[in-house]
């Protein structure tokens, strides 16, 4: 079983950054790739950007593109998302996922690849 963390949530005024960690526990052996989803409020779940620990290959949503930046440590399988020139838009709960399953960006950009989910950390950009 694994078990995934997110931490770094917060305030933030628009044009400003803001840095989001997780951890993932248990199992990690497992797990091929992690990604960042995010919630706004009346809006569904969608998808912000993935790392798989294969070959590195990082993927991006439009809307972060240029904006956002996934890092990750493959031993340790924790990832950090680098947020700058953020926007009141971005105002959403955050969540790390994890999916033991080797695949693409086009699939890693879905929610059913992903079988472990954080609790979510909220980020709040004031305009």
């Amino acid at each position: 079983q694994v078990q995934v963390a997110e931490s770094g949530g917060g305030l933030v005024q628009a044009g400003g950054s803001l840095r989001l960690s997780c951890a993932a526990s248990g199992s990690i052996f497992s797990i091929k790739a992690m990604g960042w989803f995010r919630q706004a409020p009346g809006k569904d779940r969608e998808f912000v950007t993935a790392i798989t620990w294969g070959g590195g290959s990082t993927y991006y949503a439009d809307s972060v593109k240029g904006r956002f930046t996934i890092s990750g440590d493959n031993a340790k399988k924790t990832v950090a998302l680098q947020m700058s020139s953020l926007k009141p838009e971005d105002t959403a709960v955050y969540y790390c996922a994890a999916s033991p399953r080797f695949l693409d960006g086009s699939y890693l950009q879905k929610e059913w690849p992903y079988d472990y989910w954080g609790q979510g950390t909220q980020v709040t950009v004031s305009s």
